[in-house]
């Protein structure tokens, strides 16, 4: 490298230093970031699969209730034709 070349490169070489320190900033910002995203993923899937859960529950409560409903229809439909008409 001749002189003058060198003396620019090592001109240079502070601002080599801060790019890199700001590029090393900026990944340890977008780990940061993406440790966040990640920890929130995770959280919103588990709370995803409870609802899931209680969603499931809530449908067999309401076909449980359901046929309890038609059920009862049926004996008070059962009870009515047995009274004695007037």
């Amino acid at each position: 490298m001749t002189h003058p070349a060198r003396a620019a490169y090592i001109a240079a070489e502070p601002l080599r230093n801060i790019e890199y320190r700001d590029m090393e900033q900026d990944l340890v910002e977008l780990e940061r970031k993406l440790t966040t995203l990640i920890a929130h993923t995770r959280a919103l899937r588990a709370a995803n699969e409870a609802l899931r859960r209680d969603l499931a529950a809530a449908h067999e409560r309401n076909r449980d209730l359901t046929t309890r409903v038609q059920q009862a229809g049926a004996r008070l439909d059962a009870l009515i034709a047995r009274m004695p008409a007037e």
